[in-house]
């Protein structure tokens, strides 16, 4: 077992979540919750840079 992870159990022994030392693993963690919110988000509509940019110009926040 990797020190620094702690696997949380429940009744009958399953593993329900992770405890992981922030310290140890701050950097690895990030990494992981970035892929999570990527796949989470996947399907979601997405812009063109085009249109963003425009989108932003018209906004004043960005100058032609």
């Amino acid at each position: 077992m990797l020190e620094g992870i702690q696997f949380v159990t429940n009744a009958t022994g399953e593993k329900t979540a992770v405890l992981i030392d922030l310290k140890q693993y701050g950097e690895l963690w990030d990494d992981f919750y970035d892929a999570l919110i990527a796949r989470q988000r996947a399907d979601e509509p997405r812009e063109s840079l085009e249109a963003v940019r425009e989108i932003l110009k018209q906004q004043g926040k960005l100058s032609a």
